[in-house]
């Protein structure tokens, strides 16, 4: 089940000179949804950020994320479409153990798939991230010639196997084990300290593909278009975009469960998007592990709230 979020939430200035992404955004009458719209999905959870012996503060990251996003002003340089950011509230933790409301999220998500809408999911810890991969691949995997894909952003590979349940390093060991090759995973920003040699290991036997932060700074990124899927990537081809905002630098995101002084910049990364969202058909974006108690003058909800914006606005 979901709950709708709080009226308050979407940010006005009462100005129709001054147009805030409050006033183009509105809860969700799912009969009224049409293709190419946004749904924001948002999950109030950091239980599985726990359940991985992070610091949780997670829980409160879909509200401040929506604060900056609606306070956002459109693009300039796009024509404004009003009502085509639908909010469909925040999953109720009621709802069960944690895999149960993995399974609620996944669930809601895939019906505003089969619309052809665009997802947006506000975490709440990365465990989500395997709920909203496996709603995108679910509804993508048999659409087109090429195989779906899964773009993860993140210091950290996330395929432990969930041994004692799932939390927020499993997500990718599940969907695998779930939908085996039935999609393509890439992972991006990977950091040598995050991750030991046998899940390394255990996600090439799988053809999991690596472009690591080294990679990544001796090669730059084209090496991302070039030793990857995206090499051949097809304009219709539906892609997913995980980012887990800890593969951001300390300075730039320290406000999450683990952050690095190392770590991908923010503007590299809008630079990457903006040229994938050109290349293909981007299905949905979900961004986790945002903590605003951890947080320095919510530095790290506001790069989370701009990387929506963008998406938003490019894609």
């Amino acid at each position: 089940m979901f709950l709708p979020v709080s009226q308050d939430i979407f940010f006005t200035k009462n100005d129709p000179e001054d147009i805030r992404l409050g006033d183009l955004a509105h809860p969700i009458k799912f009969d009224d949804l049409k293709a190419n719209e946004f749904v924001i999905f948002g999950y109030p959870d950091d239980d599985g950020i726990k359940l991985n012996g992070g610091r949780t503060g997670a829980a409160l990251a879909p509200k401040t994320i929506r604060q900056f996003l609606y306070k956002m002003t459109p693009s300039y340089k796009k024509a404004i479409v009003r009502n085509n950011i639908h909010d469909y509230g925040d999953l109720a933790l009621t709802t069960g153990d944690i895999a149960v409301r993995h399974d609620m999220a996944r669930k809601h998500l895939v019906k505003c798939l089969m619309k052809d809408a665009k997802v947006i999911c506000l975490g709440g810890g990365h465990d989500y991230g395997f709920a909203d991969s496996a709603a995108f691949v679910d509804r993508y995997q048999s659409t087109h010639k090429k195989k779906p894909i899964v773009i993860n952003f993140d210091a950290h590979m996330d395929v432990r196997p969930p041994k004692n349940g799932p939390n927020s390093g499993t997500p990718f060991y599940r969907l695998y084990e779930e939908h085996q090759n039935r999609f393509q995973l890439i992972e991006i920003g990977i950091q040598n300290q995050c991750n030991s040699a046998h899940h390394i290991r255990w996600a090439k036997e799988r053809d999991i593909q690596i472009v690591d932060l080294d990679t990544l700074q001796n090669s730059g990124w084209g090496a991302v278009w070039t030793q990857t899927a995206l090499k051949d990537l097809e304009p219709d081809q539906p892609v997913f975009v995980s980012f887990d905002i800890d593969a951001l630098t300390a300075a730039e995101a320290g406000g999450c469960s683990q952050a690095w002084a190392t770590g991908l910049k923010i503007d590299d990364c809008l630079r990457f998007l903006s040229q994938l969202y050109t290349k293909c058909k981007v299905r949905g974006f979900g961004v986790y592990e945002v903590s605003p108690p951890l947080d320095r003058d919510y530095q790290t909800s506001k790069t989370a709230a701009l990387l929506i914006h963008h998406y938003i606005f490019n894609s």
